[in-house]
């Protein structure tokens, strides 16, 4: 059975349309989420379980959005998760993604950072909100 270590939450827009983000350079990362996660008593198979939420207003195009995780806080860092979800230009409404991944032995430090990261293949998305990105470390 797992132990409990740690667990945090980055929630940067709580509400359907709270928020007016556009993400101006293509194919670009830009920061949405960021937790750090405490290791001091942590055993043996360490794992981290990660989830989120966004939600975007999409241009009226064929578009590709990338969600990304890493450890760490740059775009660079050791990636734990990467997604695609391509839309069509039927969809008018914001669309929301949800993601899961999942960190399995990572290497124990005194904090982990896992930082998310959203791109887009055009130009005229908009993040509009909920955003949420949240994590729990357990280990054995």
């Amino acid at each position: 059975m797992g132990t409990y270590l740690d667990a945090r939450t980055s929630q940067n827009a709580s509400f359907a349309n709270s928020i007016s983000i556009p993400i101006l350079l293509v194919n670009t990362p830009q920061l949405f989420g960021q937790i750090g996660l405490i290791t001091e008593g942590a055993g043996a198979n360490p794992r981290v379980l990660l989830k989120g939420t966004i939600s975007l207003q999409i241009p009226l195009a064929l578009l590709g959005i990338t969600i990304t995780i890493v450890r760490g806080t740059l775009p660079t860092d050791p990636l734990v998760y990467s997604a695609t979800s391509t839309f069509n230009l039927s969809l008018l409404a914001p669309q929301v993604i949800v993601f899961s991944a999942a960190d399995f032995l990572p290497p124990i430090t005194p904090q982990l950072t896992y930082t998310a990261f959203v791109a887009s293949n055009a130009l005229g998305t908009i993040r509009v909100g909920p955003e949420s990105f949240d994590g729990i470390l357990v280990s054995d």
